[in-house]
């Protein structure tokens, strides 16, 4: 609204000579410069990424705390502490990795 009557009144002053009046201004097009544009595009971008990681980690902290209870609810096996870490730890990879997972066979124990 501020900068919409200061245009008008910049414009009005311009155009007065010739005997033209301003009776409304709008803004209809907004363009910044090449190097302004493509920062403010970079920090847009850099916004919904870290907003998307953000909601990826809620979501896959949601399902390890399931996946724990379930597990413990269910009694199907009792995890030590030790083991609870590395199995948070592990779901939290594959949860939140970009890349797809890759299976691994497991030839020992946690306390070897």
């Amino acid at each position: 609204m501020e900068i919409t009557a200061e245009l008008a009144a910049e414009i009005a002053d311009r155009v007065a000579p010739a005997g033209v009046r301003v009776i409304e201004s709008r803004i209809t097009r907004l363009a910044y410069a090449p190097e302004i544009a493509q920062a403010m595009l970079r920090r847009q971008q850099a916004n919904a990424v870290v907003a998307a990681r953000q909601r990826i980690v809620e979501g896959a902290v949601g399902m390890v705390e399931s996946a724990l209870s379930q597990l413990a609810v269910g009694g199907i096996v009792e995890l030590d502490e030790e083991r609870k870490a590395a199995m948070v730890s592990n779901m939290l990879v594959v949860l939140c990795s970009e890349h797809p997972t890759q299976p691994v066979v497991n030839t020992g124990t946690l306390y070897q």
